[in-house]
């Protein structure tokens, strides 16, 4: 199996050569007439762009834009080098994904067979390769825009599935589902396309642990369905709701400073989400120490909106909606 794993590694950072080469022959070199332009600008100067307002991706782009050395005339096409990159490493973890699941077709000894390994490779370069040179894709690939970036939140999320799946029953396993809600947590600050993996993510779980049944599918369906309703629904816009109610309570009710609710809030939040990762562990609760491990990085990824918030206040020339409070944040 080791030669498998050296295949898999060469074969895979190969065609992230390919498409990486790919896009930057054929990327922008400039900003295209829609969005771009607007992301573009506020990546260079930290600026607020129109909702929701993409903050992780502001700051991914603000460091590429270093690479352009203070030269104004190369800050589009270092910001369009960031979704050539994302894109290409994209296409990386599908060629991964697509190996783990064909291998499934084969028993452990049949693996390490040369037919079995073409058509597990053959497989993986012919899917990852037919997504590299697809329409939408190679557009998105090459210009300044959210979807290659969330493209890339997308892959890397589910390959982590894989590999949690490999290792599930061993100790430490759960590692890999922090991981993953920890990255849907930065993907919000991207785009919430990422959110649409959580039923496939839950599948995945289901299968893996479960001697699968009807039943149990549908349920199993019906709890990924609530999950990402939960997430996408309540908690997105939730945790900015109740920091702005505490917000009138503090300043309308007690006649406090600005901000003095929204800290009592993220003092809260974050104090009651420590002590309940100790309660679990300290009393051997480890799905609900794995669920509120994940609800705290899922937060801790959220809180790059507060970038949004710092730089309105600072009243960039881009400012689009003024949300320097978190009432007008809700609203954003």
């Amino acid at each position: 199996m080791e030669k498998y794993r050296q295949y898999n590694l060469i074969l895979g950072w190969g065609v992230f050569l390919v498409s990486l080469i790919v896009y930057l022959l054929t990327m922008e070199p400039t900003a295209s007439f829609w969005d771009c332009g607007e992301f573009i600008a506020t990546a260079f100067k930290m600026e607020v762009g129109h909702p929701p307002g993409a903050p992780f991706f502001m700051l991914l782009g603000r460091f590429f834009t270093l690479f352009a050395g203070g030269d104004v005339n190369k800050v589009a096409v270092s910001v369009n080098v960031l979704s050539a990159t994302a894109s290409a490493f994209t296409i990386l973890f599908l060629f991964w994904t697509v190996t783990h699941l064909v291998k499934k077709l084969f028993s452990p000894e049949e693996a390490a067979s040369p037919v079995a390994m073409i058509t597990i490779f053959g497989a993986a370069l012919v899917g990852s390769l037919a997504y590299t040179f697809t329409d939408s894709f190679w557009f998105s690939a090459v210009e300044a825009e959210v979807y290659g970036t969330s493209s890339l939140f997308t892959a890397v999320v589910f390959w982590a599935i894989l590999k949690w799946e490999n290792v599930a029953d061993e100790p430490g396993a759960n590692r890999w589902i922090i991981l993953i809600a920890y990255l849907m947590g930065l993907s919000i600050g991207v785009h919430l396309l990422n959110l649409l993996t959580i039923p496939a993510l839950v599948m995945v779980y289901y299968f893996r642990k479960y001697k699968p049944t009807a039943k149990g599918v549908v349920v199993a369906m019906f709890v990924a369905v609530a999950i990402l309703g939960i997430v996408n629904y309540m908690l997105i816009p939730g945790l900015t709701g109740i920091a702005s109610r505490f917000e009138l309570l503090f300043v309308n009710g007690m006649g406090l400073p600005f901000n003095s609710g929204t800290i009592v809030y993220l003092v809260l939040l974050f104090g009651g989400l420590i002590f309940g990762i100790y309660y679990t562990h300290n009393h051997g609760k480890v799905l609900w120490n794995t669920i509120i491990l994940s609800l705290f990085v899922i937060v801790i990824g959220y809180s790059s909106y507060a970038i949004i918030v710092i730089r309105s206040s600072a009243n960039t020339p881009l400012d689009e909606s003024n949300p320097d409070t978190v009432f007008s944040l809700l609203s954003y």
